[in-house]
C-alpha cells in the first residue's frame, strides 16, 4: 500500500491484520515546516510515527518514496541515509518527473547519479544490490547499501534512465480505478464494475485488457525530454506531445487515445457513458494563485477597487461558473452542484485561492472545481488590471 501514512499509527494494527504486508510511505522532507509546505497540512509528525511503528510491528523494509527536487530537498538526501543505519528502511529517492499541474523544469530535476554522488561524499562507496542495482528482474528501483548500515537505498530513474521495457506495475486508487501507468491519464474504473455486479471472470477480462493497452514506455508520449517545455504540464496541450501528433492541427481521434477516455467503440470522440454508474458523494479542489506586484499585494487581505470588493466578486464569478462547467467544456457532463466553496487569502505578494466544490452524481466534479478557481482567478485580475498589468496566474 502506498500512502501518506498522515492517519497510518492509527489504522496500521487493523490492516496488519487484514493482510497488508507492505508499505510504501511518501515523505519528501524531513523539516517539519517544509512538510507543511509541501503538503499544506500539519502531520509530519505523524508520518514519523507510523513509520516507527511500522518497524516495530516487523515490516522489512519500510519503503519511503522520496522526490528530490533541487532547491526543495535535495540539501536532505543524506539525512533521509541516516534512517538506514539502524532500522529496516528502505529510502527511495525518486526523480522528480513531469505530471499535470507540477510545473515541471528540467533546472529542478536531480538524476540519480548526481544523488549517488552526493551520498557518497558523505558516506563513501555505496554498495550496489543485485544486477546493475536491480534486485528482480521487474524492480522499478536500483537498489544500494551503505555499508554496514541495516537499511538500504533505491533510486527511481525514471527520467534519466526509464525502464518502461519491464515494468509490471499496476495500480488501484482509492477511488477503485486501475491506472497501468502513472504517466498516463487513463484510467478504467473496477470500482463501477464491481458494484454493478461484474463477475471475477469479467473484472478479468477489463484488468487484461487495460495492461494489453498500456504503451511500451511513459504512456505513449514521445519524448520525455519534451517535458521541459512550456506547455507541459498544462492539461489543456498535454495532447500536443502525445504520438504522431505534430501539432494541434495534425492531431486525429488514435492520438487521443492514449490521453483520454472519451473514445466510443469506434475509435471516436465521445461523452463518457455514465448511465450504468451509481451516483456517489464526490467531491474535488482545486487551488490557483494570482502573483501580484508589491505595491498593489499592499491594498491588504480584502480589495477594493472602483469596480467593487476584489475578493467578493471572484467568488461570485468563480462560483457561476462551476456551475455551468458543462456549458463551457465539451463532454462534462452536467451536474448538480450542491456545494461550491471558495476560500481567498493573502499571502506576501500573491492571492491564492480554492475552490471546493461537491455533488452527489454519477461522476467526478474535478472539471467544475478548475473552472471555478480559473475564473475566480481571471476575475481577481479583470478587477485589479487597472493597478498593474504585471499580474500573472499559476
Amino acid at each position: 500500500m502506498t500512502t501518506n501514512a498522515i492517519t497510518l499509527a492509527r489504522k496500521l494494527p487493523q490492516l496488519h491484520a487484514a493482510g497488508v504486508n507492505l508499505l510504501n510511505i511518501s515523505l519528501d522532507t524531513l523539516v517539519p515546516e517544509k512538510f507543511e509546505q509541501i503538503t499544506r497540512r500539519k502531520g509530519f509528525q505523524n508520518v514519523m510515527s507510523a513509520i516507527m511503528l511500522a518497524c516495530e510491528m516487523g515490516y522489512d523494509p519500510v519503503k519511503i518514496n522520496c522526490v528530490v527536487m533541487r532547491g526543495m530537498n535535495e540539501d536532505e538526501i543524506c539525512n533521509f541515509v541516516a534512517l538506514t543505519e539502524k532500522l529496516p528502511i528502505e529510502v527511495r529517492f525518486i526523480e522528480y518527473m513531469p505530471f499535470d499541474g507540477n510545473r515541471w523544469s528540467d533546472t529542478k530535476m536531480l538524476g540519480y547519479k548526481e544523488m549517488i554522488g552526493i551520498i557518497e561524499k558523505k558516506y563513501g562507496k555505496l554498495n550496489m544490490m543485485g544486477e546493475s542495482g536491480f534486485l528482480n528482474n521487474n524492480d522499478t528501483s536500483r537498489t544500494y547499501q551503505v555499508p554496514s548500515f541495516r537499511g538500504r537505498v533505491g533510486f527511481i530513474t525514471s527520467m534519466t534512465d526509464h525502464f518502461c521495457n519491464t515494468c509490471n506495475r499496476v495500480r488501484v486508487t482509492a477511488d477503485g480505478n486501475l491506472k497501468v501507468c502513472l504517466f498516463g491519464n487513463s484510467e478504467v474504473s473496477l470500482r463501477d464494475r464491481i458494484r454493478a455486479g461484474a463477475t471475477d471472470e469479467e473484472l478479468r477480462e477489463v484488468v487484461a485488457a487495460a495492461i494489453r493497452r498500456k504503451k511500451a514506455a511513459h504512456a505513449g508520449v514521445r519524448e520525455v525530454k519534451a517535458r521541459s517545455s512550456p506547455l507541459y504540464g498544462q492539461p489543456s496541450f498535454r495532447f500536443l506531445l502525445s504520438r504522431n501528433s505534430k501539432a494541434l492541427k495534425h492531431v486525429t481521434a488514435c492520438s487521443y487515445s492514449t490521453i483520454i477516455s472519451h473514445l466510443d467503440d469506434s475509435n471516436q470522440v465521445a461523452m463518457v457513458d455514465v448511465s450504468g454508474k451509481h451516483p456517489t458523494k464526490r467531491t474535488a479542489r482545486a487551488q490557483a494563485v494570482v502573483d501580484l506586484p508589491d505595491h498593489v499585494a499592499a491594498g491588504g487581505d480584502e480589495f477594493h477597487t472602483a469596480k467593487g470588493p476584489v475578493f467578493a466578486t471572484a467568488i461570485i464569478a468563480g462560483t457561476m461558473a462551476a456551475k455551468q462547467t458543462h456549458t463551457l467544456i465539451p463532454f462534462c457532463h452536467p451536474l448538480g452542484v450542491e456545494n461550491c466553496r471558495f476560500e481567498l487569502r493573502l499571502r506576501g505578494a500573491a492571492v491564492h485561492i480554492e475552490c471546493v466544490v461537491t455533488v452527489h452524481g454519477k461522476t467526478g466534479v474535478e472539471m467544475e472545481a478548475l473552472t471555478g478557481a480559473s475564473v475566480a482567478a481571471l476575475t481577481v485580475i479583470d478587477m485589479l488590471k487597472a493597478l498593474s498589468s504585471n499580474i500573472s496566474i499559476r
